[in-house]
C-alpha cells in the first residue's frame, strides 16, 4: 500500500469499546472496599475525549445494549463532546472492568468482565462505515478492538478498508493487553495484517515486540538526565518502516516505573528515515495512569491535525499530554490545549492559577 499525505479534513473518527469503569475507591484492595467508583473509559473513546477537549469534531463508533445504563454511558460522552451518531445498539450487555489503583511498590491490578458483551459481538455489516465516514478525514482504531473475538478482528478489517478506499489518514495504536487475546490467535498473527492500513502507528516498545517481533530498545532513566539510545531507536523505527511500508510515521511512547506512583517519560518519532525524540518528564505523584497511552494518541492526531509541518512540536504535544493525563483521575483526559502547551513551555510550578 502507498503512503498518502495526512488529512486535510479535520473531523476524527474512533472506534473500540466503550466500558463502565468500577474502581476500588481510596487505594483499597477488591477484597477491602463494599463500594466502587463509577465512571466510564475505554481506550478509543478516550481518545475521542482528548480531541473534543482540544477542539477537534470527533465521531464515537461502538456497539452497546439499549438500556438504560448505556444511555446514561452516551450522555456523558456527548457531554464531553463527542459525536455519537455511529453507535449502533444490540447485545444484551456493556463491557466492565474493575481497576484496583496501586501504590507505591504494589501494582495496580484491572480485571474484565467484557466477554459477550455487545461490543465483542460485533459482526461485519453492523456499521454503516461508509456514512459515518462521509464528512470524516481521520479513522483511529487499536488492538483491543481486534483482540477480543476473530468477528471483532474480521470488523476492523472492514473498517479498515473502507476507510483507505475513501481516502482516510489511518492510525493504529498497537494496545497489546494479555489478559484479552483468548480466541486462540496470537496478536501478531491478527494485528499483522490489519497494521498494514496505518499511515501512523503508536505504541509502546513491549507492544512493538508482540506485534512485530521487534527487541525492545530500553528505556531506564531514573532521573531527567538519562541519555537515550538514539541510534538503537533509529534502527528500531527503520524495522518498522520496512515491516508497514505504508506507515509515515513511528511513534513510541518511553515509560520506566519506579513505583506505582513515580514514573518517568519520553517519546520518540521516527519520520522520513530521521528520528526526533524529546526529553524526560519525571512524574512523582502519579494520580491515575489508566488512559496516559490514550491522552498521548489524542495529542499525536491533534498534533499532526494542527501542526502539520512540525513533527517535533508534535511530538512534544503528545508526550506534555499524556504526562499531564497522569495528574488526571479517570479514564479521560481532562485538558486544555492552553495547559498542554503551558506545560511544553516548562511551566511546572503547580502555582494556583488566580
Amino acid at each position: 500500500m502507498n503512503a498518502r499525505p495526512i488529512a486535510t479534513k479535520k473531523k476524527v473518527v474512533t472506534f473500540g469499546e466503550v466500558m463502565l469503569r468500577l474502581t476500588a475507591p481510596n487505594f483499597r484492595r477488591f477484597s477491602q472496599t463494599n463500594e466502587f467508583i463509577a465512571t466510564y473509559g475505554g481506550s478509543e473513546a478516550n481518545v475521542a475525549v482528548s480531541l473534543a477537549n482540544f477542539g477537534i469534531p470527533t465521531e464515537f463508533v461502538t456497539r452497546l445494549p439499549d438500556n438504560a445504563m448505556a444511555q446514561a454511558c452516551v450522555d456523558t460522552l456527548r457531554a464531553n463532546g463527542l459525536g455519537t451518531e455511529g453507535i449502533v445498539y444490540g447485545g444484551k450487555r456493556m463491557g466492565l472492568y474493575f481497576l484496583e489503583s496501586g501504590a507505591a511498590f504494589r501494582n495496580s491490578n484491572v480485571v474484565y468482565d467484557r466477554e459477550g458483551s455487545s461490543f465483542a459481538t460485533l459482526r461485519p455489516g453492523m456499521i454503516d462505515w461508509e456514512k459515518i465516514f462521509a464528512d470524516a478525514g481521520w479513522f483511529h482504531w487499536s488492538g483491543i478492538a481486534a483482540s477480543l473475538s476473530q468477528e471483532g478482528a474480521d470488523a476492523c478489517m472492514e473498517a479498515l478498508q473502507i476507510a483507505d478506499r475513501m481516502g482516510l489518514t489511518i492510525s493504529c495504536d498497537l494496545n497489546f493487553r494479555k489478559k484479552l487475546w483468548n480466541y486462540g490467535k496470537s496478536a501478531s498473527e491478527v494485528m499483522l495484517p490489519l497494521v498494514q492500513y496505518s499511515d501512523v502507528i503508536f505504541g509502546a516498545e513491549p507492544e512493538y515486540k508482540e506485534v512485530f517481533g521487534i527487541s525492545p530498545v530500553g528505556f531506564k532513566a531514573v532521573n531527567t538526565s538519562y541519555s537515550l539510545d538514539l541510534p538503537g531507536f533509529e534502527a528500531f523505527g527503520k524495522k518498522v518502516s520496512e515491516l508497514v511500508p505504508r506507515c509515515r510515521k513511528v511513534f513510541l511512547e518511553l515509560r520506566n516505573t519506579i513505583t506505582s506512583n513515580h514514573n518517568l517519560l519520553a517519546a520518540i518519532l521516527y519520520a522520513d528515515g530521521a528520528l526526533k525524540h524529546t526529553g524526560i518528564y519525571d512524574i512523582v505523584h502519579e494520580v491515575d495512569r489508566v488512559g496516559a497511552g490514550d491522552a498521548f494518541v489524542g495529542g499525536m492526531i491533534y498534533g499532526l491535525l494542527t501542526y502539520p509541518d512540525d513533527d517535533q512540536k508534535t511530538l512534544e504535544y503528545a508526550l506534555a499530554a499524556s504526562t499531564l493525563k497522569n495528574t488526571v483521575y479517570g479514564d479521560f483526559n481532562q485538558v486544555t490545549v492552553e495547559e498542554v502547551e503551558s506545560l511544553m513551555q516548562g511551566n511546572m510550578s503547580g502555582r494556583v492559577a488566580r
